[in-house]
């Protein structure tokens, strides 16, 4: 009989469903590895606990994890988190921006610079980094070429909202030894 058959084999399958629990046909969650694709929202807090940065509310930072799109303390703490999931993440200087570099500290011609420039313009150099004015006097300006970041420990509160399978154009590519 055709129609018992079926109504057999539709009975096994709703067992067998019962038996793997519900949602068993759901996707099963994606843990961020090298090569997913991570969607997040984050609030970053300095040791002042003041904001430096958040896209809570606008559009979620997008990567590839482990093709060092982000601070490597991040990254390698986001290693096995799931969507939905939400964390507190400390990362020291050196995994983030790296030591404050007095080295980084240069004085140049104040001719050089926009006539109008003063203490605290944050300008951009010819190689597209910007630097913060320190000091400015007749002839000399002081410029800190440090990222505003540097030498600070860093608290991110992040909400993981997707993780997925990477393209294969976005997978890092593979370490020799």
């Amino acid at each position: 009989m055709k129609v018992g058959r079926s109504l057999l084999l539709g009975l096994q399958l709703a067992a067998g469903s019962l038996l793997l629990g519900e949602g068993a046909y759901a996707q099963v969650e994606l843990p961020i590895t090298d090569g997913v694709k991570v969607s997040l929202e984050y609030i970053l807090t300095l040791p002042d606990k003041s904001v430096a940065d958040s896209n809570v509310g606008q559009e979620p930072i997008v990567f590839v994890q482990g093709a060092h799109e982000i601070v490597p303390g991040l990254e390698k703490a986001l290693d096995g988190m799931k969507a939905g999931q939400k964390r507190r993440i400390e990362v020291a200087a050196q995994d983030a921006y790296g030591p404050y570099n007095n080295k980084l500290r240069q004085s140049v011609d104040k001719e050089k610079l926009p006539k109008d420039v003063k203490v605290g313009d944050i300008l951009q150099a010819s190689d597209n980094r910007l630097v913060k004015v320190l000091e400015v006097n007749d002839k000399k300006v002081l410029i800190d070429l440090n990222h505003p970041l540097a030498g600070k420990m860093l608290t991110f509160d992040v909400n993981i909202l997707k993780v997925e399978k990477g393209d294969a154009t976005d997978a890092p590519a593979s370490k020799t030894p």
